[in-house]
């Protein structure tokens, strides 16, 4: 991982606060069906500044025959969608008029429980970072957010995904040569919210009840880091709850579904292996009796049949891609890091009451 984040453009994503909250009220609007959008912003010493974001427009669901998946599908689809193109530029062009930065640096979307690691998802960001290296995907996941923790990710495309996916062959052979796996495939680059100066004074006044009548203000920001913040102690009883926390169990059924479907694509895989096989033994017979009629044709001074008819008579399956089975590698290796952040916190409750459940 070390040696990707060297290729990286930009070592971190800094999201103003106004645009963490234009995406949050976006994508809660629009679940459970994706959301998207565009990001724009800059390119400064290394961080990725996220200035503003639109969002695109919303799909209409008559069109879509009132079908949920039909609906998602397309809200997925949404950023490289023509008429959205158009709209993009539109919008940035008008933001140009305003004087507010306008530079296009990515796209967002919206998530349930870390299901975000699909075709679309790739081919989405494929389509901005192909054009632009300095581009970002942002992904806020509303179930997690729902928590009262927000969860906001950036991703980009590693280089060598970039390289065979551009190729658009990802079969055995090709992916035992550039040795690339489903870790391979996203590269995590680290969000920094940013806050005004102004904004960040009046949060370190909120906090607790003034001590005395006047408040003295502060006259630099040295002064607010020497005085830090008092909060109250406010008592959450919920960490005393002992109850499986429903997340984890919907996380463990999407983790179930996820290993079906790789289940199924490794089948898939074994059937070509077996077409493969049967076909390769096919031609293996007519090589050796084309082989014996040359001799017997040779040996009776005629000339020999052409023994590269089997190209035209035989044709060999074709191997599937395998795209679909590294995603589904890469979402089960999502889920299975969800799954291991929530059973922290249960099991240290299992174990707090451990005495007390035990006979004596």
């Amino acid at each position: 991982m070390a040696d990707v984040q060297k290729d990286v453009p930009f070592k971190s994503a800094q999201v103003e606060a106004l645009v963490v909250i234009k995406i949050v009220k976006h994508c809660s609007a629009s679940f459970p069906t994706t959301a998207t959008g565009s990001l724009v912003g800059m390119d400064n010493d290394g961080v990725l500044e996220i200035t503003n974001a639109f969002p695109f427009p919303t799909v209409d669901v008559a069109n879509a025959d009132g079908h949920q998946n039909d609906v998602s599908s397309l809200a997925a689809a949404a950023p490289r969608a023509k008429a959205n193109i158009a709209y993009q530029n539109e919008m940035i062009k008008h933001l140009k008029e305003v004087n507010v930065d306008a530079n296009n640096v990515g796209w967002y979307t919206s998530a349930t429980m870390g299901n975000f690691v699909s075709l679309n998802f790739i081919e989405n960001q494929y389509h901005y970072q192909r054009d632009n290296d300095k581009t970002v995907a942002l992904v806020h996941d509303v179930s997690r957010s729902s928590q009262g923790a927000l969860s906001l990710r950036a991703f980009r495309l590693s280089p060598e995904f970039m390289a065979a996916y551009k190729e658009g062959k990802f079969t055995t052979e090709s992916l035992q040569k550039s040795k690339l796996s489903f870790k391979d495939i996203l590269v995590e680059v680290p969000v920094i919210v940013h806050d005004s100066h102004l904004l960040t004074t009046f949060l370190h006044q909120m906090p607790t009840l003034p001590e005395t009548a006047e408040v003295p203000l502060p006259t630099s920001l040295n002064d607010i880091s020497r005085d830090p913040a008092r909060l109250p102690a406010n008592p959450s009883f919920d960490a005393l709850d002992l109850s499986i926390d429903p997340f984890l169990e919907k996380t463990c059924d999407l983790l179930l579904d996820s290993i079906e479907a790789h289940y199924t694509d490794l089948n898939n895989h074994q059937y070509y292996q077996r077409q493969l096989t049967r076909e390769q033994f096919k031609i293996t017979q007519w090589q050796t009796k084309r082989k014996a009629e040359n001799a017997a044709r040779v040996a009776a001074k005629q000339a020999p049949l052409p023994e590269d008819e089997w190209q035209r008579l035989f044709k060999l399956p074709q191997e599937p891609s395998r795209l679909e089975g590294m995603l589904n590698a890469r979402q089960v290796e999502q889920y299975s890091k969800q799954v291991d952040g929530f059973t922290a916190a249960i099991t240290s409750k299992m174990f707090a009451v451990r005495g007390n459940l035990l006979p004596e």
